[in-house]
């Protein structure tokens, strides 16, 4: 099944089920003014509860490499509830190498095929995605509610070598929010039982950038720290705003 996008610059989804796989089919282009509708139709493929979405982008246009980013988006808004893996596909080398380079592997991993796809979700399948959201007042109190709940989760799913780092990158992210949108901070931790991704959400669309080192001395800045601290981060539009994120792993423990 193709999907047909009603014009060159519109996007098209089309969706059928495999053996309890929810497979879609994206066509047309990729870019901020549809990448909504991408992020609800994933979120959508979720709620029947598949034992796997294999989201196929072999003939998805994405003419500015910062879109990829609506996948990591997409993610980020799942329901706590959600354990479904999504997987992408693309038989095109240059998108697959753009979407790793984009950082969306880290959240959805990227095949050449459908088959191959499928002989990943095993493995897939078997990891334990753990989720916990909350949202914080815009007050400094939630600088130390966003390290006490961090602590509580992560010691609940037993990850507990990766909390001092993680509290390090929560503070960081909540901090930035409160001294620079004045918006309600949201938080978002969760596991694969191997590494940790703390991500939080506020309502400025401006992204989060860290600055350029100083001439002199060393660059101490927050974002410096979680650049240092993490496998890897980076700050993600939403339909509200954007989501800043990192993922930590064993070697980032402190």
């Amino acid at each position: 099944m193709s999907a047909v996008a009603e014009s060159p610059s519109s996007l098209a989804v089309a969706t059928r089920t495999d053996d309890s796989i929810a497979v879609l089919t994206v066509g047309g282009v990729l870019d901020a003014s549809n990448s909504g509708a991408l992020r609800e139709s994933i979120s959508k493929a979720t709620l029947d509860a598949p034992t796997a979405v294999i989201v196929n982008i072999s003939e998805l246009k994405v003419p500015a490499e910062s879109a990829w980013s609506a996948f990591i988006s997409a993610h980020l808004q799942l329901g706590t509830q959600t354990k479904v893996p999504i997987v992408l596909v693309s038989s095109n080398r240059a998108s697959r190498e753009a979407i790793t380079r984009s950082e969306v592997t880290r959240f959805m991993p990227v095949y050449s095929t459908e088959k191959g796809a499928i002989k990943a979700l095993g493995k897939l399948t078997r990891q334990t995605l753990q989720r916990a959201d909350a949202e914080l007042p815009a007050t400094l109190t939630s600088l130390r509610e966003s390290r006490r709940l961090v602590r509580e989760w992560l010691t609940e799913w037993k990850q507990s070598g990766l909390i001092p780092v993680a509290l390090v990158v929560v503070n960081v992210f909540v901090e930035n929010v409160l001294e620079h949108t004045g918006s309600v901070p949201k938080m978002r931790i969760e596991t694969d039982g191997e590494t940790a991704t703390i991500a939080v959400s506020d309502e400025s669309t401006s992204a989060a950038v860290r600055l350029p080192s100083p001439d002199k001395g060393i660059d101490v800045s927050g974002l410096a720290i979680v650049d240092a601290l993490s496998r890897a981060w980076g700050s993600t539009p939403t339909a509200s705003g954007k989501t800043v994120w990192a993922v930590i792993g064993p070697e980032n423990q402190l």
